[in-house]
């Protein structure tokens, strides 16, 4: 199954990869059984097998079959994968390479004045294949056994389904967060499998964005609704980090002075969800903050008058974890007495029936969003909601859509807010959050658009029913049931019931695994059943006989079909739902007409397309965007995220029902650490920032054992992202800049060596980007890593950046001691409009102890630190696309790709040059996989700023690159390997097309203001209402280049007022005029 692709043009440059006699590894052992977990990718790593550096002509991606001496194979698989990721052909590359200036004459030429010589690997990049017996005669797996041949696409989906059935899809009663639902067809084929969705960014470009910003504000509305709190973000990573954020947001509001006070303690309720207490645990640690877990109710709230000034905040869970419900309005009263915040942990659907937060005093509610719509996908990704009340619009972490209003004047949705983002505020931050879960919350607003407010709560009294009629049949037999503390079989409230099991708890638990369900151990001497959308009545048939095997009158016959039978419970014609007077929803809820508007499915689907129509995807043009990293999101990729075997696994089903994301999880790990030229990986942070912060706590950790002074010095670039500082802040680290060189934009090696000297016994770490944030390869970084090393600080490096190294240098070898991926970046996972994203890490032998761990499945290192994410190994359901990526371009391919990326970049930066100033190249004149467009200088000669032609670019059909970041009124361009010469050509022709633009203004052709430049981007309204009398032509606002004509995407808005979407804050969905039964009909007063 050697790829046709990777065959060289002659016999004389033939690469011979691995012969099929040549010795094979042994494949990656781990047990399945106990509490083992797969292997968190543990390899034993040798430089000393050197190879010379690998020589790859651009002419061996071949697309023909024949090889060089005239003869075919007919079973070669043509279905290879890499030459349809890549976009140049050989034809193109070689062009590319005599474009460049200077010229170069091959692309291996060419990567040697990219890369430093002494950072350049010689090392091969080889795959694991964790599942193939050593002796397996079939083709397939025998085949697979061979290191570094890629997969065809056909063959990665056969393997990939073995893998898959290894999973058992049991019926799930689990609960403790986490549902099953039923996904909409309409949902799952238009948006979760749609790539005018997953394809797009994060939308900081409104006017192109138009779509998925109103789809987010149906987010927020439904949260803000059903929560009944007037502002709701855009959605965050999952429920406990949310649960940390609300935590944080407690600790900042406070004075000044009680934020410094030694014993300030967090108290947080006992019946929260534990992987939520444990994730608390994690990000306390660096404020200083103690976690006390209790009844908070105890002594009528007696804990919170003791700690007094020392309370940051309180926690509840409402449900809590047993289903239990509880009266807060006292509790809220007494902490907001103490001048501290109530945040309650909820479950949305429940809010359907029962009294929101927002009604007896939260200040902050959040929560799992989850069961509207998105797949159990073994723990991940979901979308967590966040709300607050007014005084913390300006403290809530995330994104926040706001409304604004264009050039023109129409309404039109916008990030509001940006400033007051966390990270930007680097190391004062309290949150280094700076993505979303923005498709999964677009799945679960328009679950909420399809079902209406009528529908969900029919789901909800479901539920309810369900869980009472489950717990009326288990109580017949003797079962004591409610919460624990209280099992008197009161009628539950919501979805959980808890059974009092005694000394039969593991043998139900058992028992019910055999008869395919899995139920909750919550104790030794308790089992919780949580109901939802999909259970059937067979189901909750199958659950009641299960419970009467175990009761004292199990020897009676049992058939719950037969109305004669005794112990016969009704499962239909139940009355309706019937809550008590304190604790029962009276308030409406999503009653804006786009809750009210979409119940057909052609409705709908009309209303997904209308959205999708407005937002410029992958699916339109490439996204040039400068560390983004938007390539192609391949289908054969995407495809298994759908699978039930996949997508329908609870993050905490027994491990014997889990062999297959074993599998693929350990393989993945194997790989990550291989490429990265690492010990151990851990794919629990489910963001690029949170895979930050876990490296900075592991490396905490490793310097808390070590003798001395504490080491929580963190030396980071002034030219460093803000997460960078942001995360080294949460956790609990000093940071000292380093300056960088004004010329070159390189570490400034002295600077650093004076702070390293100073902080010498306090060093704890260093945070370094590679290549740089300027996008280039800096050459004294080995230098850097020693230097650090020399003072006992650890090297942490961000993996922002990655896409430029693999297969040609990596963090290990490098000298780093950590470094965090973006999955959603360089693995191919789509950013999804802003999130998912998956952020592992990958660590030094001597830091793999401290890997975080799981309070409820076994993981990490044997010292691990608290858990980051909610679920053992985070985003789990998407892993899959990632490892395919992997195995479909083998290592070669990986290779190959990173030079292509290379050569884009530095192709796209020779055209442009001309025209352009450009920031930062290295001796050579090189970047590396970016680089940084200087158009300061246009605003003293034309008053053309970096957002004018930002905005222009969308008239041409281009994202504009990523736009003042990280130097000011700069634009810093990425193409990615998976961008042709043709399109790369487009956009460069846009960018010198828009230089002249430029130049009429300079020359006086144009006024200064009110050019195309500054009316940009134009919208069809803009072009067909009204009178024009601009100095420019209709056809040059539209049509600036002739294949315009051919294919064009119009905005949708034209330009926005991001000063008055800041001043009139207004954060849920528009009102309607004539409408009086909607929500938020007025907006809130001027912020």
């Amino acid at each position: 199954m050697q790829a046709s692709w990777f065959r060289a043009s002659s016999s004389a440059n033939r690469l011979v990869l691995h012969s099929q006699s040549a010795p094979v590894r042994s494949a990656c052992q781990f047990r399945l059984n106990g509490s083992s977990r797969p292997s968190l990718g543990l390899r034993t790593l040798s430089f000393s097998s050197r190879r010379t550096f690998p020589s790859r002509p651009t002419t061996d991606h071949s697309e023909i079959q024949a090889h060089s001496d005239g003869t075919i194979n007919p079973f070669e698989a043509l279905d290879t994968f890499a030459r349809r990721h890549i976009g140049p052909c050989p034809s193109s590359a070689e062009q590319m390479l005599k474009a460049l200036d200077p010229p170069c004459k091959s692309l291996d030429d060419f990567v040697k004045q990219v890369i430093p010589s002494n950072v350049l690997s010689s090392r091969d990049i080889q795959m694991s294949w964790a599942d193939v017996p050593k002796n397996s005669k079939a083709p397939l797996q025998r085949d697979m056994s061979i290191q570094d041949h890629p997969l065809s696409e056909t063959h990665l989906l056969t393997r990939l389904r073995r893998i898959a059935k290894k999973n058992k899809v049991a019926r799930s009663f689990i609960g403790c967060g986490y549902a099953g639902t039923k996904v909409p067809e309409v949902i799952k084929r238009n948006i979760f499998e749609g790539p005018g969705w997953y394809t797009s960014y994060t939308p900081y470009q409104p006017e192109i964005s138009q779509g998925r910003l109103e789809s987010l504000l149906n987010f927020q509305t439904m949260v803000t609704d059903l929560t009944a709190l007037p502002i709701a973000n855009g959605s965050v990573l999952d429920e406990s980090t949310a649960a940390a954020e609300a935590m944080t947001l407690s600790l900042s509001a406070l004075p000044l002075s009680r934020q410094k006070r030694p014993n300030k303690t967090f108290l947080v309720s006992n019946r929260c969800h534990p992987q939520t207490i444990a994730v608390l645990g994690s990000r306390a640690d660096g404020f200083g903050i103690k976690i006390e877990v209790g009844d908070v109710l105890k002594d009528s709230g007696k804990r919170i008058e003791e700690l007094g000034e020392d309370l940051v905040g309180v926690l509840v869970q409402y449900p809590d974890t047993d289903g239990g419900v509880d009266g807060f309005k006292g509790l809220s009263e007494k902490v907001h007495k103490h001048e501290a915040t109530f945040s309650v942990a909820t479950d949305l659907l429940a809010l359907t029936v029962l009294k929101p937060p927002g009604e007896f005093g939260a200040d902050v509610a959040f929560g799992n969003a989850q069961r509207f719509g998105v797949p159990l996908g073994y723990g991940g990704p979901h979308a967590a909601f966040f709300a607050c009340s007014e005084k913390y619009k300006r403290k809530i972490p995330g994104r926040l859509i706001g409304l604004s209003k264009d050039r023109l004047g129409d309404p039109a949705a916008r990030l509001a807010l940006q400033t007051r983002e966390q990270h930007i505020r680097r190391e004062k931050a309290t949150s280094n959050i700076c993505t979303a879960q923005a498709l999964l919350a677009n799945m679960s607003a328009f679950y909420a658009i399809y079902h209406g407010p009528g529908g969900l709560k029919a789901i909800a009294e479901n539920v309810v029913a369900t869980a009472r009629t489950i717990q009326n049949g288990i109580s017949q037999f003797g079962f004591q049931t409610g919460k624990r503390g209280k099992l008197d079989n009161s009628p539950v409230l919501f979805d959980t019931v808890v059974i009092g099991t005694g000394p039969k708890t593991d043998e139900i638990i058992e028992d019910a695994v055999k008869n395919g369900m899995n139920l909750r151990k919550i104790d030794d001497d308790h089992t919780g059943i949580t109901t939802d959308e999909t259970v059937e009545v067979a189901d909750a048939r199958r659950i009641i006989a299960l419970f009467r095997r175990f009761s004292k009158n199990s020897d009676a016959t049992y058939d719950s079909k037969s109305s004669t039978d005794p112990y016969h419970h009704p499962f239909h014609n139940l009355p309706r739902l019937d809550l008590p007077s304190e604790f029962k929803r009276t308030s409406p809820y999503l009653t804006h007409p786009v809750f009210n508007s979409h119940h057909s499915e052609t409705k709908l689907l009309r209303y997904i397309h209308h959205l999708q129509s407005k937002d410029l995807s992958l699916t339109h043009s490439m996204i040039p965007l400068g560390s983004c990293t938007m390539k192609l999101n391949a289908t054969t990729e995407m495809v298994a995220a759908s699978w039930p075997e996949f997508s329908s696994i609870h993050p905490f089903a027994p491990l014997d029902q889990t062999e297959g994301y074993a599998i693929l999880i350990a393989e993945l790990q194997k790989d990550l650490a291989e490429i990265t030229g690492f010990h151990s990986v851990s794919l629990q942070p489910n963001s690029g920032a949170q895979g930050e912060f876990t490296g900075l706590r592991v490396i905490r950790k490793y310097q808390e054992e070590r003798p001395g002074k504490k080491r929580d010095i963190c030396l980071i670039p002034v030219s460093a992202h803000g997460t960078n500082p942001a995360s080294a802040a949460m956790a609990g680290m000093r940071v000292v800049p380093i300056r960088c060189d004004n010329v070159t934009g390189n570490l400034d090696l002295e600077d650093l060596k004076t702070k390293c000297e100073k902080h010498s016994e306090e060093l704890g770490a260093i945070m370094i980007t590679y290549p740089s944030t300027f996008g280039v390869f800096e050459p004294k970084i080995k230098e850097v890593c020693k230097l650090v090393h020399q003072h006992g600080g650890q090297v942490y490096m961000d993996g922002a950046n990655m896409n430029a190294q693999i297969g040609l240098c990596s963090p290990g070898e490098i000298g780093a001691d950590v470094c965090h991926l973006n999955l959603h970046k360089t693995f191919c996972i789509p950013h999804g409009g802003g999130g998912p994203g998956v952020g592992p890490i990958g660590v030094k032998e001597h830091l793999a102890p401290f890997l975080p761990g799981h309070p409820l499945v076994a993981t990490g290192g044997k010292k691990a630190i608290a858990p980051v994410s909610g679920a053992p190994w985070g985003s789990a359901s998407i892993l899959p696309i990632s490892w395919a990526y992997i195995k479909m371009m083998g290592g070669v391919g990986l290779t190959y790709a990173t030079k292509i990326t290379l050569l884009n970049a530095n192709y796209i930066l020779s055209r442009l040059k001309p025209l352009y100033p450009i920031l930062y190249t290295n001796q050579n004149g090189r970047c590396a996989h970016e680089f940084i467009l200087d158009v300061r200088k246009f605003k003293e000669s034309a008053g053309i700023e970096a957002i004018d032609v930002a905005k222009r670019l969308q008239d041409y059909g281009f994202h504009a690159p990523t736009m003042s970041w990280p130097v000011a009124n700069t634009l810093m361009i990425e193409p990615t390997e998976s961008e042709s010469k043709e399109e790369l050509d487009r956009f460069c022709d846009a960018l010198i097309s828009i230089r002249k633009e430029i130049e009429a203004v300079e020359k006086g052709e144009q006024p200064k203001e009110g050019n195309v430049l500054k009316m940009a981007p134009h919208s069809q309204k803009d072009l067909i209402v009204g009178e024009w009398n601009r100095p420019y032509s209709r056809e040059k606002a539209a049509y600036p280049l002739p294949w315009l004509k051919e294919k064009k995407f119009w905005p949708s808005v034209t330009r926005l007022d991001d000063a008055h979407g800041d001043t009139n804050l207004f954060c849920t969905c528009a009102p309607v005029e004539g409408s009086e039964d909607i929500t938020c009909a007025a907006a809130p007063s001027p912020t």
